[in-house]
């Protein structure tokens, strides 16, 4: 019987999960086992599961699991360098080029295991099959307008944290916005796109002018001084090969209305990243990086933003999952056998 393990998140400000009780349901009344473990920080809670069915193991008891359980969570594993034997389906962030994939790849390897690329899980046609990016597009929005609004006052960014739903968090970044007196404008590269697409409705529901552009403004493969005369510039484009670069370290000595930007893809170590002006992701507790001082340009590059609304962006993302989690009684074929063979191309040669 085809065995799936939800493992608890163990990153520090990470509260979301793939699987809704309603989806562990159904895929127990598809004959496939369920174990879910406790979590001390899960936005949805463990009774509702118990109610679907679902077996109930420890926090962190993934490690002991039978070898033949697949193990489902959504951020990295604790970095201690033991060999993975399991099949995992989680977001590896290891196929781009990042520094940090190919440690985690290695442990695949030396222990026998297979890594489903939550990122790579793709249909037919090449498309993915769920994704965070509308919620992380929406919060990256957020957090980078916090960051602009602190410029206002002559500050850094403060923390940021958990919000209960999207209301909540609209209302206070609402009256932090209407203190200033004014509005900035902001420009969404990525915008038709499910994270460009969450970036600008943040923007537009706070009031905010903004420019969005997609792959016919970015064809021409720069410079863009138009990203310059904007306050905000969001990127919502993941890093690949023959990714422009939109803002390249010149840009914080050259003449701009540019202070804060928005990194939501996030990929500071990857070899393509279209920000090269800074080097690595920032935290809930320093949400900004001060790249440069006259004028300042601070970076947001928060790399878990949807746990910034857990409950909403856990249901989106499971609901869009579910369709995938129903075939993993067959694993040679579709969304899991084309996933498989993207890590085989990438295991090679380690």
């Amino acid at each position: 019987m085809t065995h799936l393990w939800v493992r608890a998140e163990q990153r520090p400000n990470e509260e979301r999960v793939g699987l809704t009780p309603e989806g562990a349901a159904a895929l127990i009344a598809a004959g496939i086992r369920v174990t879910v473990e406790e979590s001390h920080v899960r936005a949805i809670p463990i009774d509702g599961y118990k109610a679907a069915g679902c077996e109930i193991a420890p926090e962190n008891a993934w490690p002991e699991a039978p070898l033949d359980a697949i193990i489902f969570g959504l951020k990295e594993l604790p970095e201690d360098g033991t060999p993975l034997p399991h099949r995992h389906i989680m977001f590896g962030h290891a196929y781009k080029g990042q520094h940090s994939g190919r440690a985690l790849l290695q442990r695949f390897k030396a222990g026998g295991g297979t890594l489903y690329d939550l990122e790579y899980l793709v249909d037919e046609d090449g498309r993915r099959v769920a994704a965070f990016g509308y919620w992380a597009g929406y919060a990256g929005a957020a957090v980078t307008l916090k960051t602009w609004i602190a410029q206002q006052r002559g500050q850094e960014c403060p923390p940021v944290g958990v919000y209960p739903g999207k209301d909540t968090l609209n209302a206070e970044l609402l009256a932090e916005l209407d203190a200033t007196g004014t509005r900035p404008r902001a420009i969404v590269i990525g915008a038709l796109g499910r994270v460009g697409t969450g970036a600008a409705d943040l923007c537009e529901a706070m009031g905010v002018s903004v420019t969005k552009w997609d792959i016919a403004e970015t064809a021409s493969g720069g410079p863009f001084p138009e990203i310059l005369e904007h306050d905000l510039f969001l990127n919502c484009i993941f890093a690949r090969p023959g990714t422009p670069v939109f803002v390249p370290r010149e840009a914080l000595n050259a003449p701009r209305k540019l202070t804060a930007i928005g990194d939501v893809a996030c990929d500071p170590d990857s070899d393509y990243n279209p920000v090269p002006v800074y080097d690595h992701a920032t935290t809930w507790e320093a949400p900004a990086l001060r790249v440069a001082t006259d004028p300042v340009m601070d970076v947001m590059a928060i790399d878990n933003l949807p746990s910034m609304l857990p409950v909403e962006s856990s249901q989106d993302y499971a609901a869009q999952l579910l369709p995938s989690l129903l075939t993993l009684t067959d694993l040679d074929s579709g969304v899991w056998g084309r996933a498989d063979a993207t890590y085989k191309t990438h295991i090679e040669g380690l």
